[in-house]
């Protein structure tokens, strides 16, 4: 069998030591786990790297500790926005959605769009008819909102003296990805997300968005961010660090580096993951935490937040 490997990020952002609390942090240690053992079973078995990111992002989604799924954030009217995106390395296929509220897993949607329709991208109700006559699973927008996010929601709405930036640098935590390599050689990537907290109706950040959010080619490297989504645009973060990497022959950590350097230039944070075509994993991120995890090709396992 060929290399294999797999890593994961929990979302990049401020959270704090000293009110974090132990069971949240286990919460998200456990989540990070049990998702990248899903994954890595996956590939273990022979199968396939796309198969390897989604199901993994789904055992994520279903936690409530994550931005993503149950538990995403809220918008401005405290309503759901889920987004979601996966890339194949293959075929350099892409698969999207974006301002969703019925779809039990976004990240199953991205795959759908991107195996079973000639579009990349699909948003809001046209998306969520399209997965319905599909027979994917349907909920009703309160089946991803916790009573923790409600009360959050109501914190910052209720601090009038603080920038909308100085809200987001406290509440953007959760985001989840995945890259993978399988046992053929072959990579992918996804992101899933609710945004930002008291986001505006409407925001789309870079979770979905091939290029910035995510970024898979074969032979090459599989990369997912997280952190201040607009910046990850701007920058085109996840194709950068694939261009250092094809172009210039840079080793996929100092690729990453580069990025995150530049991000910071222009005054976001956030973190990556990635993998190299030989398995090699590199996790980096500039804000206080980032639930992270990998298995890389040697079978060394990293399970992290701080």
């Amino acid at each position: 069998m060929n290399n294999i490997a797999i890593g994961l990020h929990g979302g990049a952002g401020d959270r704090n030591r000293a009110t974090t609390t132990s069971q949240q942090e286990q919460d998200l240690l456990h989540g990070i786990s049990d998702a990248m053992d899903v994954g890595y079973d996956v590939l273990r078995n022979g199968g396939s790297c796309i198969e390897a990111v989604e199901r993994a992002i789904m055992i994520m989604e279903l936690r409530p500790c994550f931005n993503a799924g149950i538990g995403a954030a809220l918008t401005e009217f405290g309503s759901v926005e889920l987004d979601a995106g996966i890339m194949d390395g293959i075929t350099r296929n892409v698969g999207a959605v974006a301002g969703v509220q019925h779809i039990k897993s976004p990240i199953q949607a991205a795959r759908y769009v991107m195996e079973h329709t000639p579009q990349v991208f699909l948003i809001g109700e046209s998306a969520e008819r399209i997965m319905r006559e599909a027979g994917l699973t349907m909920v009703e927008p309160e089946y991803f909102i916790t009573e923790e996010n409600k009360t959050l929601l109501h914190k910052i709405r209720s601090k009038q003296e603080q920038t909308q930036q100085q809200h987001n640098e406290k509440v953007v935590l959760g985001t989840v990805g995945v890259v993978a390599l399988d046992s053929h050689g072959n990579m992918a990537s996804g992101n899933s997300t609710g945004g930002i907290m008291n986001k505006r109706s409407g925001r789309v950040g870079d979770t979905p968005i091939a290029g910035a959010g995510m970024y898979a080619r074969n032979g090459a490297c599989a990369v997912a961010a997280t952190g201040y989504g607009e910046y990850f645009i701007r920058t085109v973060a996840a194709h950068s660090v694939y261009a250092q990497v094809h172009y210039s022959n840079t080793d996929i950590a100092t690729a990453c580096n580069n990025v995150l350097t530049d991000i910071q230039s222009l005054g976001g944070r956030g973190g990556l993951i990635a993998l190299d075509a030989h398995g090699n994993i590199t996790l980096p991120f500039t804000t206080t935490s980032m639930a992270r995890g990998g298995i890389d090709a040697t079978g060394k396992r990293l399970v992290e937040l701080w």
